[in-house]
């Protein structure tokens, strides 16, 4: 594999960037690390749809439900089980994908408006699912409570603003090495591939059904950690944080930033979380002025902020 050398400004922005993000909290009062810590969870949640959406080209508009999925495990096995949050995170990660496998597998062969009604209806049978309080657990339309911080020893918890903006950026951070390696590896240029032209990819040996689940599954698994620092935050999870707006707000991200584009997705998830706070002085306009945004962004830039550049596909045998 061949690796182009950045050049010194290329260079110089993701060092700029992750030193801010490292002084800001320092700067920063509660309010404002709060502000930062959802920052990080919709951009936890834009790379986790990317995958999807981004990567393969896949509509998604259900992804609320595997977030919940996530939140739910975290909630349930916390308060029932007493399990520690930080154990729970790998486990609700496999909860989301094993149920994204269950759910997408018979529909997997749907493409476009289809396959996006389709999760649709699943994001909407999971919430109503969470609702009607099925064996007790979910705790119908008042969720669960009572859910605890995370905590790395006995005597140590993660509990202020503080060190959960820290937690979610780690997080975040990791995600995304991991997610750059993704793409520089065989299953990326596969998905891309798939993304271009399904029947082509499908003519050069590429098992287009088990790359397409396997992009949902690590989407949904991305999603169910979200879930888990979300649970974990807010110490309560309800059905209504999980609707289909949600879905809407995380696809717009995706879309605002660039379909596959890494830094896109962070530049989506700024505007999509700091934007009510910029303009909560006109709350009342807010959807409006959100959506004159977007309008504009798809008539005058339909390829995002930050359009990935995608190079030639080499597809191995």
């Amino acid at each position: 594999m061949m690796f182009k050398t950045l050049s010194p400004l290329n260079r110089l922005i993701p060092t700029a960037v992750i030193a801010l993000f490292c002084i800001y909290p320092f700067f920063a009062n509660d309010y404002q690390l709060d502000v930062g810590f959802f920052f990080g969870i919709y951009a936890l949640l834009g790379l986790s749809l990317n995958i999807v959406l981004g990567e393969v080209g896949l509509f998604d508009f259900g992804h609320a439900g595997f977030y919940a999925i996530g939140a739910y495990t975290t909630a349930i096995l916390n308060t029932h089980y007493g399990i520690p949050i930080l154990v729970l995170m790998p486990l609700s990660a496999l909860a989301a994908g094993i149920f994204a496998y269950i759910v997408v597998s018979p529909v997997i062969h749907l493409r476009g408006d289809y396959l996006l009604i389709v999760t649709i209806g699943f994001g909407e049978i999971i919430r109503l699912g969470l609702i009607n309080n099925p064996f007790g657990l979910t705790g119908g339309p008042n969720g669960v409570v009572g859910i605890d911080n995370p905590s790395i020893t006995r005597y140590l918890m993660i509990d202020s603003s503080f060190e959960f903006y820290f937690l979610i950026w780690i997080v975040v951070s990791l995600s995304i090495i991991g997610l750059i390696h993704l793409q520089n590896s065989r299953i990326g240029r596969a998905w891309n591939c798939i993304r271009e032209d399904e029947t082509a990819a499908q003519a050069t040996g590429i098992n287009v059904r088990s790359y397409k689940l396997l992009a949902f599954i690590l989407g949904a698994g991305l999603a169910g950690v979200a879930g888990n620092l979300y649970a974990s935050k807010m110490m309560v999870v309800s059905p209504h944080s999980f609707t289909f707006i949600e879905s809407a707000m995380m696809f717009c991200i995706v879309l605002i930033g660039g379909m596959g584009s890494i830094p896109g997705v962070l530049i989506g998830a700024a505007a999509i979380s700091l934007f009510p706070e910029i303009f909560r002085g006109v709350a009342q306009y807010r959807m409006l002025l959100f959506g004159a945004v977007l309008m504009a962004m798809m008539i005058f830039r339909p390829g995002g902020i930050w359009p990935r550049k995608r190079g030639s596909l080499k597809i191995s045998s």
